[in-house]
């Protein structure tokens, strides 16, 4: 009998410190969980977005995107145009937009997921200096909510993050801040002027040196923790387009040292399944990005829920489009192949689908 007590105490207390244990592995999995400020959220197949609505005008493109039953809506900057130092004035062009029917149905239908531009930032073309960016981030905040990532509330600017899917169709949006922390631009200097494709009036400069920055080196070291996160496709809505070739106007190439640390982040972190979508730029293109070393970076932009422009500047990289009518994009993932395959879509307000191309998943892997 002393046996079998000493047995089952011995039974006993090595279930206890397997229960600890577990319990250990579970909370640190909380915290983790709690540190990220997101939590997994039902697998999505469509994506819906666009960017560039004026508030004050018909937006029946949300009609359109809304019938095509997307999981999601993602607006991509220029939500509304606001541009103005009056937080009352900022306010009320957000609730211009709350009191649309065709907003009130997309936000009554689908969850909406949102970055912000410079007109609904704060001032065109603002960056850093723009002083009011803490106010128009509370109000932004109110507007579309942390988004189920509770860290949005913790640091300077609104990036964020969220996770769809289990593994196998895991799902992880990345959404970057490029106002709160973009120094100025460098305005023109003439550098394109014996290019003859530039027959237009040019705004800004590559920069040439490292002094200046897109991201902010906080939001750069959480986007990194954020790439080294298990998915197995990543989307990063960002704002300004990312792979396009410099056109002069706002984008990634004004920053070429930018561009270059975030190829190199990719690489060092051996993120796969990394694309952008974009907008800001009033029409439509998928461009596709080669650098060595990396899987093609395709950016798909959608700009033009309302706005229009009259042409669409060079981009060496661009593989379809421009569109030039208001539009919206669309995503579609199809997680039931052997071989995941992505199609990104561009749809115009008529009804019309202008762009269709497929990849494979495997495509965007090292």
């Amino acid at each position: 009998m002393l046996y079998f007590r000493s047995h089952n105490s011995y039974v006993m207390k090595s279930y206890f410190v397997l229960l600890v244990a577990v319990l250990l592995l579970l909370n640190a999995c909380s915290k983790m969980q709690q540190s990220s400020g997101t939590a997994s959220l039902p697998a999505i197949e469509v994506i819906a977005f666009g960017s560039c609505a004026e508030q004050w005008k018909p937006q029946p493109v949300l009609e359109q995107a809304l019938g095509k039953n997307p999981d999601i809506f993602i607006y991509l900057g220029d939500n509304i145009y606001s541009d103005t130092y009056s937080m009352d004035t900022l306010r009320m062009n957000y609730n211009v937009l709350a009191n649309k029917p065709e907003f009130k149905k997309l936000k009554g239908t689908v969850p909406i997921y949102a970055v912000w531009d410079d007109h609904d930032y704060g001032w065109n073309d603002s960056g850093r200096h723009y002083p009011y960016r803490e106010e128009s981030k509370k109000i932004f905040l109110d507007f579309f909510g942390n988004q189920g990532d509770t860290t949005l509330n913790d640091h300077e600017g609104i990036y964020h993050s969220a996770y769809f899917g289990e593994a196998g169709r895991r799902i992880q949006i990345i959404f970057l801040d490029l106002r709160t922390f973009r120094d100025k631009l460098l305005p023109y200097n003439g550098n394109r002027k014996s290019d003859s494709r530039f027959d237009y009036q040019l705004d800004y400069s590559p920069y040439t040196t490292e002094d200046s920055t897109m991201m902010g080196e906080a939001q750069w070291q959480w986007l990194e923790v954020q790439l080294k996160e298990r998915a197995d496709l990543r989307i990063i809505a960002s704002s300004s387009q990312f792979s396009i070739t410099h056109n002069g106007y706002e984008a990634w190439a004004n920053f070429p040292h930018e561009q270059k640390r975030m190829l190199e982040l990719i690489k060092k972190s051996k993120a796969e399944g990394v694309m952008f979508l974009s907008g800001d730029v009033h029409y439509a293109e998928v461009s596709k990005l080669v650098e060595p070393g990396l899987y093609p970076l395709y950016d798909v932009t959608a700009s033009g829920i309302t706005s229009t422009w009259g042409f669409a500047t060079p981009n060496d990289n661009r593989i379809n489009g421009p569109i030039m009518e208001n539009h919206f994009g669309l995503l579609k993932i199809n997680w039931d192949l052997d071989d995941p395959e992505i199609t990104m879509q561009i749809h115009d307000v008529a009804g019309n689908e202008r762009i269709n191309r497929t990849i494979k998943l495997s495509e965007l892997k090292f």
